[in-house]
């Protein structure tokens, strides 16, 4: 009996933190925003923001791209990389940062499918997007998500080469491992 109410205890201990977990509402995206550009400026780094969802295969490929052996350390080194969920399904709504959406418009990301991503400095300035030129329609940007096409991942190399300290090696590690996203 002893045995039972022990594990009675314990089984409702976990159902209440991970019910109160499931009910924690995400961060609102103007406060994600603002602390990753207060931490940007403390490091010296850039901001790299990533508009997501669960149900997103790119999105998870892009994470694992970046995730990946001596690539994380390249993005940390250089990134505050922060991830705001949006489109989610209508029984995950709750996952949503509030205000992500309209985040995402101001930084032209509306029609751009996902992820879309943008970088800023330190002081919240643009300094790019996953946004190119569109070869088969000139005059119109789309974006280039999860790169994975050689144009995607040339573009995404020419960003970071723009936006952080890497060296020509590590940029190439980088290209090497995002036209994996392809296969």
């Amino acid at each position: 009996m002893k045995y039972i109410r022990k594990f009675i205890i314990l089984t409702m201990a976990v159902f209440t933190i991970t019910n109160v977990k499931a009910q924690t509402k995400p961060a609102p995206a103007d406060r994600v925003m603002k602390d990753a550009i207060a931490e940007a400026a403390a490091t010296h780094k850039n901001v790299f923001i990533i508009f997501h969802a669960s149900w997103c295969g790119w999105c998870h490929k892009m994470d694992n791209a970046m995730n990946e052996g001596e690539l994380k350390s390249f993005f940390n080194s250089n990134y505050v990389v922060v991830h705001l969920t949006v489109d989610e399904s209508k029984d995950k709504k709750n996952l949503e940062n509030p205000g992500a959406d309209e985040l995402r418009k101001k930084y032209h990301g509306e029609n751009q499918g996902l992820p879309y991503w943008f970088i800023v400095d330190s002081k919240g300035n643009f300094l790019a997007d996953s946004r190119k030129a569109d070869d088969k329609n000139p005059g119109k940007l789309s974006s280039v998500g999860c790169p994975s096409e050689q144009d995607e991942v040339d573009y995404f190399v020419q960003v970071v080469k723009k936006t952080s300290s890497l060296n020509n090696q590590q940029l190439a590690l980088i290209q090497q491992r995002f036209r994996k996203n392809k296969e």
